[in-house]
């Protein structure tokens, strides 16, 4: 047989040029800058730094503030990821079992996926104000004495029911598309085999959602642990005493308020690994459990 080779053009990476520069600019040449500043420490105004190897790692490791966000962070992202999803999916069965104003009732679910981290923090702000707070006399009133100002607790109940409310629409979006491709004839030969509506659907429809479900709790971990940034800023801005303090918050205050550059730098690269480390065992151990 005759070889054939076809002459190879320079265009389709001249295509991926524009994104490859995104990717380089906004990502790896940060990313190294980094790893680079975080084995350095630099004065305030940036006018001299001097190489010190691993001991901003070593401070950020013995300092307890650092722990404390650590904690809370790991905290927070899984009440945030697993809250988010349960409830999306729950609105998704019930929506999905709506016959009249369907449409109405998805639009209205979906709304709050427009709404930016920011916007929802402050709309979670006044919600929860001591003087014209909705949410906060509701509290109250059922004789919960709620003080997001000097109460930790309650503040990161606050700000985590405000990240639910925020990515709940988009997980929502997922589960309902997810359920509307289980094919009919999947569900009537379900209905036959069982009649317990609770069973059948952890038998045979929470199943069918496997690769839907494992795909938002990487998205809604990503969200948890980066994307509240707004919401925290808005509404707390860590405290109080910094019970409410995620470590990409942390790496804000200490790098641009407190100009620790060093500092902030190490601790960067820290989230970075810690996020790695999550996903890699994410797709390690539990996508195994996922049939496609």
């Amino acid at each position: 047989m005759k070889r054939v080779q076809f002459e190879r053009s320079p265009i389709p990476y001249l295509f991926l040029l524009p994104q490859v520069g995104i990717i380089f600019i906004f990502f790896l040449w940060p990313a190294a800058q980094a790893v680079y500043q975080s084995f350095l420490l630099e004065d305030a105004f940036g006018l001299s730094s001097q190489f010190v190897w691993f001991r901003n790692y070593e401070d950020m490791v013995l300092d307890r503030d650092w722990v404390k966000s650590a904690v809370f962070t790991v905290v927070f992202s899984a009440i945030v990821a697993f809250g988010s999803l349960g409830l999306a999916l729950l609105l998704a069965v019930k929506a999905n079992e709506v016959i009249r104003g369907a449409s109405t009732y998805k639009t209205l679910l979906i709304w709050a996926y427009a709404v930016a981290p920011a916007v929802a923090g402050l709309i979670g702000h006044v919600l929860f104000n001591p003087l014209v707070g909705d949410l906060h006399f509701l509290l109250n009133g059922m004789g919960w004495d709620f003080d997001r100002g000097t109460d930790g607790f309650d503040a990161a109940f606050m700000v985590s029911l405000i990240a639910i409310w925020k990515q709940v629409s988009v997980n929502f979006i997922f589960f309902l598309a997810g359920l509307q491709s289980i094919p009919k004839s999947v569900q009537e030969a379900a209905v036959l085999d069982c009649r317990s509506p609770e069973k059948r659907f952890w038998t045979i429809t929470f199943p069918l959602l496997a690769p839907t479900t494992f795909f938002l709790l990487v998205i809604n971990i990503t969200y948890a642990f980066f994307e509240t940034f707004g919401i925290i800023d808005v509404t707390t801005r860590g405290g109080p005493g910094g019970a409410t303090n995620t470590l990409v918050y942390k790496v804000y205050k200490d790098g641009f308020l407190g100009a620790d550059l060093g500092g902030s730098s190490a601790q960067s690269v820290v989230l970075l690994l810690m996020v790695l480390a999550l996903t890699v065992f994410q797709f390690r151990f539990i996508e195994r459990k996922v049939h496609y």
